[in-house]
């Protein structure tokens, strides 16, 4: 049992390491162009809700939480709120380009590396940001149904 839980600890050390490089390499080009960057938090919370609730969606089994009940109990009220709050850090983001525009962020930069950071910052913040959104409902009803199964039938 030992062995199981020494492998279940890296395993979860490898992914957070996998999540850190995915941040790191999405965030570069952002700072690299930008002097000042407002929606990094916002960016760097959609990217880590999205990878965590994604591989533990599907490899729930294989983690520290497959036998946790109580746990996983709190985790699903907890993706009430988590869902909202997303949506407003999201909406907030969207709000902001759509009101403003992009000169407060963008405004320094030449037309071309203008043009071409604006369309990666939208498209990062777009793709990780409705992702994240997207798998915390995915999540909670992967927890419900692993919480069945496991009371019923005895796996995960």
């Amino acid at each position: 049992m030992a062995k199981r839980q020494t492998l279940l600890v890296l395993l979860e050390l490898l992914w957070w390491t996998v999540t850190v490089i995915v941040v790191v390499a999405s965030q570069y080009p952002i700072h690299k162009a930008m002097h000042v960057w407002p929606y990094e938090v916002w960016n760097i919370v959609f990217i880590v809700v999205l990878i965590t609730l994604a591989r533990y969606t599907f490899l729930l089994k294989h983690t520290f939480l497959a036998r946790q009940q109580v746990i996983k109990t709190v985790l699903i009220l907890l993706m009430f709120p988590l869902i909202f709050i997303l949506i407003d850090g999201l909406n907030d983001f969207l709000t902001f380009i759509e009101e403003k525009t992009w000169d407060p962020l963008t405004g320094h930069l030449p037309a071309a590396d203008k043009k071409s950071i604006e369309q990666y910052i939208w498209a990062e913040m777009l793709f990780f940001g409705a992702g994240s959104i997207i798998s915390v409902p995915v999540f909670a009803a992967r927890l419900l149904l692993s919480i069945w199964r496991t009371h019923n039938r005895g796996t995960v």
